[in-house]
């Protein structure tokens, strides 16, 4: 049985976090890996024991609250986790409790861990490229911010994602980001085939710099040119596979609540 991989990040030090692949699960066939979303035609047990082992590998004990993620700019402040028929929809998370993580799925959009150490405050958000645009981060640094937490202590990290080279996109989608902000050109180069290709974590990573995040990182992986390690919704696309699976991106509190 092969171990789950979790990519750390230097910036968020050694509390509980880590960002998954499709490495150290059960599930089988065309998913076959640590596959955690429900919303794929998946084994719901193969599932259920993707995120158990998720946890374990993580913040062993602590209970996994995620949202459903409808690629919007719109966060909650998380005190448990939710029945799965009952989550909110939202594309990030706030909070300070313990033994308590708060879990992005990803299939290529940009899933980003926030920690405020001193305050003990964290986050987590699902930055597809709607949501990235919409301004989900500006909204998850916001809340951190009146649960206690400092600009200048947050750190952020963008976690694997689809990369500059494997995102070709058309002519719309990159005017939609000249529309909001001429100076968005920087994050579009132009591909072997004449058309434009996005950089979506340098984009995402900029955004929280705009905010006042300083201490921003990227991790740098590329979910669409690593099959085995990673779920991506456009390389299943471009394969012409029946489904795709997600990946899941993690960062709790150990310790006493808030």
């Amino acid at each position: 049985m092969s171990r789950v991989e979790v990519i750390r990040s230097v910036g968020l030090g050694g509390r509980p976090h880590g960002f998954l692949g499709r490495r150290g699960g059960v599930s089988t066939g065309e998913l076959a890996g640590l596959n955690v979303g429900y919303g794929s035609k998946d084994d719901r047990d193969a599932i259920d024991e993707n995120r158990r082992r998720a946890i374990a590998a993580v913040l062993p004990g602590a209970r996994l609250a995620t949202v459903h993620q409808v690629h919007s700019a719109d966060v909650v402040y998380v005190e448990h986790s939710w029945p799965r028929g009952e989550r909110p929809r939202a594309d990030a998370m706030v909070t300070d409790r313990s033994n308590l993580l708060l879990g992005i799925l990803t299939a290529d959009c940009a899933p980003v861990l926030l920690a405020d150490a001193e305050a003990g405050i964290i986050g987590a958000a699902h930055a597809g490229w709607r949501g990235a645009l919409a301004g989900v981060t500006d909204s998850t640094i916001a809340e951190m911010e009146r649960r206690g937490a400092s600009r200048d202590r947050i750190c952020a990290v963008v976690g694997p994602c689809i990369a500059q080279p494997s995102y070709e996109v058309d002519d719309d989608f990159r005017e939609r980001f000249l529309k909001s902000d001429p100076a968005n050109n920087r994050f579009f180069i132009v591909g072997s085939s004449g058309k434009p290709h996005f950089d979506l974590p340098g984009y995402v990573a900029e955004r929280l710099r705009s905010c006042g995040i300083v201490k921003t990182e990227i991790v740098g992986l590329d979910t669409y040119a690593e099959p085995d390690r990673f779920y991506s919704y456009r390389r299943a696309t471009h394969l012409g596979e029946a489904d795709y699976g997600r990946q899941v991106s993690l960062i709790g509190l150990a310790g006493t609540s808030a």
